[in-house]
């Protein structure tokens, strides 16, 4: 790999000890410049074939909604679980289920944190598919940041506002951490010129300037927490901003948990040695194996609905509510009665007949053991869709 230096080093003092604070140069690469060839070019080109067939595949299922909800909410509860939340897919969706039906269906500390991340997605996306929105931009990553900090922990740290004060990542205090960022007084500097690439003409290739731009947030660590959340959904942003994608169908935290110290080792490295190919060659790694993943995911699951879709349809005594019921579960994939109710405006002793019609049909189970206030899984589709997105034990480290 070429060496390159990426950045400066400015002493600064920190809670009363001199610490060496990283301050980024400008994307993109210089001194050598950034060249894909090679290896690296097809990387990027099985990258980009991935993606291709990711977007067919979205073309081509009979239900985009489907994956859509499925999807976007892997990717939330992945990207929470790098930094440490301890909240599952099925806990979210079992909130899900449950929101509204009673006082005790308030989420916990981390189904909410995962909840804000599905918040500052759907704003961001609607407001750049909206005219009149904002653009992909400082401003509107802090009006995700906003709500991505809404009322968790963490939520007194300026939310939607870039930090005032030195943070650090990793030990104990500044003076042993692994990494420091840039200076507040550097932000306004290293933030301006992260924002001109964001919009500038470039000749690396979109998919390329993505991974930059997402090593260059994290560099950069403009918020006191939620930097890593952001981080990656800033990738999801842009590939569906520059037309990669058309839909947010890409699971990409998986990769990176599954790989969680060799990303932190790839991102150090571009700081250390300015190792921006060892990184993506990484990142285009993790485009191609996640796509063509979530392409197989796509089909096994329609195949799955299909085939249970079969089952029911030939179950004694089936109802059109149990059949509309069953049309729904991809989306909701975790039901109670009371969501029944709301989900097929019906009576509640319609919901529960329906309920059980899809139960002895061995679509639904019910997983709480309890006589009321019970919840149903769709669970094979379920144990599919999880996939991954179980805790693993790592320890919470906030970015």
């Amino acid at each position: 790999m070429p060496r390159r230096t990426t950045g400066r080093y400015e002493r600064t003092t920190v809670g009363g000890e001199e610490v060496a604070a990283f301050v980024p140069y400008a994307l993109p690469p210089v001194e050598p410049p950034l060249v894909v060839e090679a290896a690296l070019a097809a990387r990027l080109r099985a990258a980009e074939q991935a993606l291709v067939r990711l977007e067919l595949a979205g073309e081509m299922v009979p239900s985009l909604d489907w994956f859509i909800y499925a999807f976007v909410r892997k990717e939330a509860v992945l990207s929470s679980q790098i930094e440490g939340t301890q909240a599952t897919l099925v806990d979210l969706l079992t909130f899900e289920a449950q929101d509204g039906a009673s006082p005790s269906a308030a989420p916990n500390a981390d189904v909410e944190e995962v909840c804000n991340y599905l918040d500052a997605l759907a704003y961001s996306r609607a407001q750049l598919a909206d005219p009149k929105g904002l653009p992909l931009s400082m401003r509107l990553l802090s009006e995700a940041h906003q709500r991505l900090m809404r009322g968790v922990r963490g939520a007194s740290m300026l939310q939607g506002e870039v930090r005032r004060s030195q943070n650090w990542i990793g030990g104990s205090r500044p003076g042993n951490a692994a990494y420091v960022p840039p200076p507040p007084h550097a932000l306004g500097e290293v933030l301006g010129a992260f924002e001109k690439y964001l919009h500038e003409d470039d000749s690396l290739p979109p998919l390329v300037r993505a991974g930059l731009l997402h090593v260059q947030f994290e560099t950069i660590h403009p918020y006191l927490d939620g930097n890593g959340r952001i981080g990656r959904l800033l990738v999801t942003l842009l590939l569906e901003h520059w037309k990669l994608l058309t839909k947010p169908l890409l699971y990409l935290s998986l990769f990176f948990k599954r790989h969680r110290a060799d990303y932190y080792r790839r991102l150090d490295a571009v700081r250390t040695d300015g190792d921006w190919e060892g990184w993506l060659d990484f990142f285009l790694d993790g485009v191609a194996t996640i796509a063509d993943e979530a392409v197989a995911s796509a089909r096994e699951l329609f195949a799955l609905v299909a085939e249970d879709r079969a089952r029911v349809l030939a179950q004694e005594g089936m109802s059109v509510v149990a059949l509309r019921l069953f049309e729904l579960l991809p989306c909701h994939p975790v039901v109670t009665v009371a969501s029944v109710m709301k989900f097929v405006a019906t009576t509640k002793p319609t919901a529960g007949r329906a309920i059980e019609l899809l139960v002895a049909a061995g679509v639904l189970v019910e997983t709480t053991g309890k006589k009321r206030d019970r919840s149903f899984v769709y669970r094979g589709y379920l144990d599919r869709l999880r996939v991954g997105t179980e805790l693993d034990g790592a320890p919470r480290t906030r970015t």
